[in-house]
């Protein structure tokens, strides 16, 4: 789960074109990754277990780790780098240290879900490196999933322009989601109160960095668009036919 600009918001860069103005920026997480929360939750309570949330960012990312608590995850751990501009290879780097270190202690995640790909750089990297490296299989872009009845196997979903593809994986593996897998729950109050008990395990990286290095952040110009009218009631016509004439609508 990564921590991101809030979706829709007017996103400003800092003069020197190195960082996100996070000035009056609202944040909150992928929708993504909103939805694997969910779908998290909703395989615990379907096959027992336990959830855990694991995120690399800054120090208020524990704001998010305790919005999964509300509303189900049982455990998080938060790997403090002080940034949210770690490229894709460090980043999975680093989370492969802390689902190791996790795994070491509390045994193997049967199922590790990703979010297709973050809101705000949108790379489609860090959940396949992480999954290579782990060596688990692992397939992107997942729609739907059920796991079978001796729950050894995973099936998962994908959508396609002729219709579905259907994975078998076995178990442990690793998936990457899309928005609308699941509809993200709201937290109830007691879901609240819950989660300001939870205890974040706050970890650190020394991961080297990788190979692509940003060099600079350009904000695209914004596009205008603008409504013409092309006339009231009976008036309109002619103008109306001469614009599907134009666009080829009309021979």
């Amino acid at each position: 789960m990564k921590r991101v600009p809030a979706p829709g918001a007017k996103i400003n860069i800092t003069d020197d074109g190195q960082a996100v103005d996070a000035t009056n920026l609202g944040h909150t997480m992928s929708p993504h990754e909103e939805c694997a929360l969910e779908l998290a939750v909703q395989l615990v309570e379907a096959h027992g277990g336990e959830s855990h949330v694991l995120t690399l960012g800054v120090a208020e990312a524990d704001e998010q780790c305790r919005w999964a608590a509300s509303i189900g995850i049982t455990k998080a751990t938060l790997v403090d780098v002080g940034t949210m501009g770690w490229d894709p290879q460090r980043t999975a780097t680093a989370l492969i240290e802390a689902i190791r270190s996790i795994e070491e202690a509390d045994g193997t995640f049967d199922v590790i879900i990703f979010g297709n790909e973050s809101a705000d750089t949108g790379g489609f990297q860090v959940g396949i490196r992480t999954a290579r490296a782990l060596d688990r299989p692992m397939v992107n872009a997942i729609k739907g999933v059920s796991i079978s009845e001796d729950g050894t196997v995973l099936e998962a979903q994908r959508e396609i322009d002729s219709g579905m593809e259907v994975y078998h994986l076995p178990l442990p593996c690793a998936i990457g989601v899309k928005e609308g897998i699941t509809w993200p729950r709201y937290p109830t109050m007691r879901g609240r109160l819950a989660s300001k008990k939870l205890a974040v395990d706050v970890t650190g990286s020394e991961a080297a960095p990788g190979g692509q290095t940003m060099v600079r952040l350009n904000r695209p110009e914004e596009q205008v668009s603008e409504t013409i009218i092309l006339g009231e009631g009976a008036a309109a016509a002619p103008a109306v036919v001469e614009l599907l004439k134009e666009l080829g609508l009309w021979s």
